[in-house]
């Protein structure tokens, strides 16, 4: 633990260490809200103004479009966040309270839906954000009830944590998460960063002076965005920090909403396109 207290506490001293340089722009978004990349390469964009799920490869080429405003499996009213793990798609269909589940051509498997169940404990409601760990355990934001939920693969839940039994760890206002190699769940509340191990317990609050709205993880290397600006970390250095990335002049006309770093590129994702940029030498 004390490894990640390190990294957040150089929040507040960042330095410019990487710069990277525009190459492309791709894509084209109604209201884009979120996006995630595979490591062969698909890109997911979850599109809040279409109530769709768009595929792209690091082309470009749009391969599938998924989705539309509805209740049924076929479609979503606002999906708030997209992940993506070697075997499925997951999607927090927002105003319809599931997290839906699909194969990596946009085939729906199943959906999760709670909010009605006769067990508190396993209610959510308007799901933000949602993310699997290595061992396959979903995780998603319960907005309604301001906790983490967390479910297995077959749907089975598990338990929620970060609500208002969780002392100096409870959320307030949980935005967005993301989950590390060794399953730490770092969790976007407010102003703050709030960690949990994969049990729950609550291992550190961080008071950030740049508040942030997206955070991303691949391959332990952490993007956050706070709308303007893009930082970098990569938790498996020994001297683990936050970087303010450089991008060589370029200026983004559009608010920042998600970032990932993927093979020595940057994608940075506006409401309208995915801005790609390239590693300076």
């Amino acid at each position: 633990m004390k490894k990640i207290l390190v990294l957040f506490l150089a929040i507040s001293s960042l330095t410019v260490a990487q710069s990277f340089e525009y190459s492309e722009s791709i894509g084209k978004f109604n209201r884009a809200s979120s996006f995630y990349i595979t490591a062969n390469g698909l890109i997911y964009v979850s599109d809040s103004g279409s109530d769709e799920i768009i595929l792209l490869d690091t082309l470009g080429n749009q391969m599938n479009t998924f989705g539309g405003y509805g209740w049924d499996e076929n479609s979503f009213d606002d999906p708030a966040d997209v992940f993506a793990d070697p075997l499925s798609i997951y999607v927090a269909d927002n105003n319809n309270h599931k997290i839906k589940r699909f194969d990596k051509n946009l085939n729906f498997i199943s959906s999760l839906y709670r909010r009605e169940s006769e067990f508190l404990q396993e209610q959510f409601g308007y799901p933000l954000s949602c993310a699997t760990s290595n061992q396959g355990d979903l995780y998603f934001i319960d907005s309604e009830n301001k906790r983490i939920m967390k479910f297995d693969i077959f749907g089975n839940f598990i338990l929620n944590f970060g609500g208002f039994d969780a002392g100096k760890y409870q959320l307030t206002n949980p935005k967005q998460l993301a989950i590390s190699s060794w399953n730490y769940i770092f969790v976007i509340d407010g102003s703050d960063i709030v960690i949990f191990d994969n049990f729950g317990n609550g291992t550190n609050r961080i008071s950030i002076d740049k508040p942030v709205n997206s955070i991303r993880i691949l391959f332990d290397h952490m993007i956050i965005c706070n709308g303007e600006e893009v930082y970098h970390s990569y938790l498996k250095s020994i001297d683990s920090k936050f970087t303010k990335i450089d991008l060589a002049g370029f200026e983004i006309d559009q608010k920042i909403i998600s970032g990932i770093l993927l093979n020595n590129r940057l994608y940075i994702l506006t409401a309208k396109k995915l801005l790609v940029f390239d590693q300076n030498n």
